[in-house]
């Protein structure tokens, strides 16, 4: 075992350079760097304590359990109730959180952390060694039904108390992107005497060891969190390293996009998030009003095409729907432009992104059709393509609310299908969990991961394993994919992973596996009153340095 180092060591920059890569970016490439200063560039030198922040919220949240949630706008809340071990820095580097610091084994299949030894819960608990081990073990658990986390953990396989403030975690494989996601907030830490106390209630009951403490949840109204008067551990990627300027943070369910940006105007909320690109530049002039705005990282908004139902296993037909889709004429039509085309399974600024895949492919209506002519589909009497008396039905399931006019993106794509023959039913549903994760009953579906390192592919595109219950977004069977992504998840070299990853990226759009739509900007108005709304790594809102001008 090599001595405990910081984060900017040798050992570290050994086994975890690439993570130090993978959110490192610019305005140009799409990513948030240098979109981020936006939030702060009003930042006032006099912080005021006290007072209410109102943040108007798109959508609810499924669940404030990390462990268990699978929504960023979930993240968006409980990141101001838990903590993680390490943090994702502004300049994109790993550094102590909970965990002071850390060494890695030789063989990269072991982290061994000294912890923070003056943390308690909101509960009073105390943070340790066994807190630690007890929450990734809960993670693991099939009777916690976890969600985006157990993907984020892998390949965990086990703890060691070593002492009351030092924990090793055991990996069955090297993992070059595992330091990296314990920074994320679905990894954060939980109280084990809450998450025993309430079960599968904890998510209504949720206690960490941030900034803010859990306050009230009411349902599809609004969720409050309060000062943690007793936090003095912030992080680097905040000024304030103690208690918080806000004396409270009260999040709006305001799903209406027309009622949030009103309710800013008005003052009835001070903050409000997702903000429609047609209101973006009126706001921007308005004198009371400043937009935050910062390009997320990770998996762009894509559509899933599900490869375990004819004919959507026929990669030709999935290359005609492909071609016969005009994102432009989307992006154009919903978003003014404002969203930047997504044309990988990545985003831009994530290691190994592949530049060469823009344009790489354009719309094509007679290129589609004729792939559907080589497939064996006939234009019937009422338009529809059909095949041995079968007609060509894609079912498009989309989610409500109508998150960042998804639901409009599914009408668009209902009628350029006709083009082709496609006749495509549009399904919305809330219990998107039953319809897509439980029973796959859908041609096609959308999805976006905000995540910071390229292996986040491995959970969407690797062949499941065969005793998992939970199925995964589009079926994809490839072997060779298979290999290149376990190749990926091990790898240490960053410049070998960059090729790796790239040729993943080909695969995935040369065998049309999915339709990649957008790059999400995440957009804040706020009034000029609010100051210090910052964004993590990952384009989430901090609110640790936040104040109310007075």
């Amino acid at each position: 075992m090599m001595g405990f180092k910081r984060s900017k060591s040798i050992f570290f920059t050994l086994f975890t350079a690439l993570i130090l890569v993978v959110s490192g970016c610019s305005q140009s490439s799409g990513t948030n760097q240098g979109a981020q200063t936006s939030a702060t560039d009003n930042t006032s030198s006099n912080p005021v304590s006290g007072g209410e922040l109102s943040y108007a919220l798109a959508t609810s949240p499924d669940t404030l359990d990390p462990h268990r949630s699978g929504l960023a706008v979930s993240v968006r809340v409980f990141r101001t109730i838990f903590d993680s071990l390490v943090v994702q820095d502004a300049d994109n580097n790993i550094q102590p959180w909970l965990a002071k610091e850390w060494a890695v084994s030789e063989d990269g299949k072991s982290y061994t952390f000294k912890l923070r030894d003056d943390v308690k819960f909101h509960d009073g608990t105390p943070f340790n060694a066994e807190a630690v081990k007890y929450n990734f073990d809960r993670i693991l658990n099939p009777e916690t039904k976890a969600g985006n986390s157990t993907a984020l953990l892998d390949p965990y396989e086990s703890s060691e108390v070593v002492d009351e403030f030092t924990v090793k975690l055991n990996l069955s494989t090297p993992s070059s992107s595992f330091l990296g996601n314990l920074s994320q907030a679905m990894l954060g830490i939980v109280s084990p005497t809450a998450a025993e106390k309430y079960g599968d209630q904890f998510g209504k009951n949720p206690i960490g060891t941030g900034p803010f403490k859990f306050v009230s949840w009411t349902e599809n109204a609004d969720i409050q969190v309060e000062k943690n008067s007793e936090y003095n551990w912030g992080p680097t990627s905040v000024e304030n390293k103690e208690q918080a300027y806000l004396d409270k943070v009260t999040f709006k369910i305001i799903p209406e996009e027309a009622t949030r940006v009103g309710s800013v105007q008005s003052g009835q909320v001070l903050a409000a998030e997702t903000i429609p690109p047609q209101n973006i530049v009126s706001l921007e002039n308005d004198p009371n009003t400043q937009i935050l705005k910062v390009n997320t990282l990770g998996l762009p908004y894509t559509l899933f095409f599900n490869q375990r139902e004819e004919p959507w296993n026929n990669v030709d037909v999935r290359r005609a729907v492909l071609q016969a889709v005009d994102v432009d004429a989307i992006l154009k039509t919903l978003y003014f432009d404002t969203y930047e085309r997504a044309w990988s399974p990545i985003t831009p600024g994530i290691l190994g992104y592949d530049e060469k895949l823009e344009n790489s492919w354009k719309y094509d209506v007679d290129a589609a059709n004729k792939l559907l002519d080589g497939a064996g589909y006939t234009i019937g009497a009422d338009g529809v393509r059909e095949k041995e008396g079968k007609k060509l039905t894609l079912n498009y399931v989309d989610v409500s609310p109508n998150r960042e006019k998804r639901n409009d993106i599914a009408a668009i794509i209902q009628q350029q299908l006709k083009k082709i023959g496609v006749d495509v039913e549009v399904n919305i549903t809330q219990d998107y969990l039953t319809v897509i994760y439980q029973n796959a009953d859908y041609d096609l579906y959308g999805n976006s991961q905000v995540n910071s390192d390229p292996n986040a592919l491995r959970s969407l595109y690797h062949t499941p394993p065969e005793n998992i219950t939970r199925k995964g977004l589009g079926g994809t069977s490839n072997l060779e994919l298979d290999e290149l992504l376990e190749k990926g998840t091990v790898e240490s070299d960053p410049a070998k992973r960059e090729e790796i990853y790239k040729e993943v990226q080909k695969i995935i759009i040369d065998q049309a596996y999915v339709i990649p739509i957008y790059v999400f900007p995440y957009t804040v108005a706020a009034s000029k009153k609010v100051d210090g709304i910052k964004f993590d790594a990952l384009g989430y809102p901090l609110f640790n340095d936040a104040f109310i001008k007075q």
